[in-house]
């Protein structure tokens, strides 16, 4: 499944910039960050005389889209009809100037006709954009609104969408499938992340990105395009993998399986997929391509009534944190990584300080320790049935105390107030495990537990991996105990991960390198 690189693909990012000089500046800095072209925002720029944009064409280090926006927020003091006057007369230079790609809204195309720039034009090429806000548009009326495009005689046409739901794109791919003529897609807001990272396997020639130091929603930036997800190997083959959470932006997992298929020489891509109704986003992506997905907040329970089989350990914990989509009959099935990934974990670190000391090994080092445990969602249910095989006694702390009562009564263990957390000590030499989101970024200044109440237990281990030196694990480690973080659990049951989506072996050298590398 070696996937060959594609030389047609363009990374674009937008400049918003409001003097000349400012638009210069960012010009350099996507060049510099590998962008291949720029789309150059002339509404949003202060100018005084058209002489300043055709220095500024005339100056561009890049290829150009030059667009100017009626509807912009930016206003001119002198009123509409002035603005519509300095759009045509921007638009015509960039014409004039043989810049690449010159961008018409569909409302000015309608109104005056593209014919005289289409004559005048020597190499430019004529996009006819138009921006959708608001609802959630359907195949039927995406289908008129680009046969209405089309009919301009544009070049190109561009498709802006406001999405609410990651579902709302699957209408664009399904677009950028079927156009007859070269389309730009592009869905707004965090949900619409997929419409640039999946846009080529689609058919996408233009993808668009983020400069560095800048956030905007829907956008990946151009750095990720480039090195993390190198959108050129991706093709219409390509399978695709995700992680399904929410929030989903502390990931790191495309940082490192998206790797890890190149190392391997797999065609498949990786990405955040922000989800907020896990069973209607499985209804909608339905297709084989949608090949696997790691689970992650909050969905890792709600994930079980969505698959059509589940694996017996994943069903006992009642969480699910990896789902496959079997290539023979396109069932779901899924699967519980988290469990031998947090608890061998966990063994490996106390056996290799009994090691250390000389201690002989007979069983589990968990074996009738005390496990306190906090959280009681996907991971924490993990946690609490790992510890319960390898014979722990199973205390559990959550703040919606039902939670933590019912996941006790699964495992023979205790529940307790959240709020005796701190003042609980049944022995010395106890194991913490914390598995709620607590510490995660951005709230690192917090941790479940004080400092003083930590002298209690032989080994603290946090699930958390975003920082990778959460707050409870420095102070656990300065109070004197075995620390384990949560990279640790998050490789192994990477790996595992891993090898259900590919259906062969994890290069587990590599993606322990990568992992030491990029957190």
């Amino acid at each position: 499944m070696v996937r060959a690189r594609r030389s047609d693909l363009l990374v674009c990012t937008t400049l918003d910039c409001e003097t000349k000089e400012e638009m210069v500046a960012s010009m350099e800095k996507a060049k510099e960050e590998g962008a291949d072209l720029v789309e150059l925002h002339l509404d949003s720029m202060s100018f005084s005389h058209i002489s300043e944009v055709e220095q500024l064409l005339s100056q561009r280090t890049l290829p150009a889209i030059v667009s100017f926006r009626l509807n912009s927020s930016r206003k001119l003091s002198r009123g509409g009809e002035c603005r519509r006057s300095r759009c045509l007369q921007v638009l015509k230079l960039a014409v004039q100037l043989d810049v690449e790609f010159v961008e018409i809204d569909l409302e000015v195309a309608l109104d005056l006709g593209i014919t005289d720039f289409l004559n005048e034009r020597s190499n430019s090429k004529i996009i006819v954009s138009s921006y959708l806000n608001g609802g959630r548009p359907s195949k039927e009326k995406l289908g008129n609104l680009i046969a209405c495009q089309q009919s301009t005689g544009a070049d190109v046409i561009k498709l802006v969408v406001d999405v609410v739901y990651i579902t709302d794109v699957a209408p664009l791919f399904h677009m950028l499938t079927h156009c007859q003529v070269p389309l730009i897609v592009r869905a707004v807001g965090d949900r619409g992340l997929i419409s640039q990272l999946l846009g080529p396997k689609f058919g996408a020639f233009l993808v668009c990105g983020s400069l560095g130091g800048t956030s905007t929603p829907g956008l990946p930036p151009i750095v990720s395009i480039k090195q993390v997800y190198k959108l050129e190997h991706i093709n219409a083959n390509t399978k695709v993998f995700g992680v399904i959470s929410n929030p989903v932006g502390h990931s790191k997992g495309p940082l490192l399986h998206n790797p890890a298929f190149r190392h391997t020489g797999y065609n498949g891509i990786y990405v955040p997929m922000l989800v907020d109704d896990i069973k209607e986003f499985f209804r909608v992506y339905s297709g084989t391509d949608f090949a696997g997905f790691s689970v992650g907040i909050p969905h890792k329970e709600a994930a079980v009534e969505c698959c059509d089989e589940v694996h017996p350990l994943a069903k006992s914990i009642g969480a699910v944190n990896t789902i496959i989509r079997r290539p023979t009959d396109g069932k779901l099935v899924g699967f519980n990584t988290d469990c031998e990934a947090s608890i061998t974990a966990i063994e490996d670190a106390l056996i290799e300080r009994q090691v250390a000391n000389g201690e002989a090994l007979h069983t589990s080092p968990i074996a009738g320790k005390v496990f306190v445990l906090v959280g009681a969602g996907g991971a924490g249910r993990a946690l609490a049935f790992g510890a319960k095989n390898r014979g722990a006694r199973v205390v559990i702390f959550n703040r919606n105390f039902e939670r933590a009562m019912a996941l006790a009564q699964a495992v023979s263990g205790e529940a307790l107030p959240y709020e005796c957390l701190d003042t609980f000590c049944a022995e010395n030499g106890m194991i913490l495990a914390n598995a709620s989101a607590v510490g995660m970024q951005p709230n690192c200044d917090q941790s479940p537990v004080s400092k003083e109440a930590l002298g209690s237990y032989q080994l603290v281990f946090d699930a958390v991996y975003t920082p990778r030196n959460t707050r409870l694990l420095r102070e656990a480690a300065e109070v004197g105990a075995v620390v384990v973080s949560g990279v640790e659990m998050f490789v192994r049951q990477a790996l595992g991960q891993f090898k259900l989506f590919t259906g062969g072996l994890a290069p587990e050298d590599f993606m322990r390198h990568t992992v030491l590398q990029q957190f």
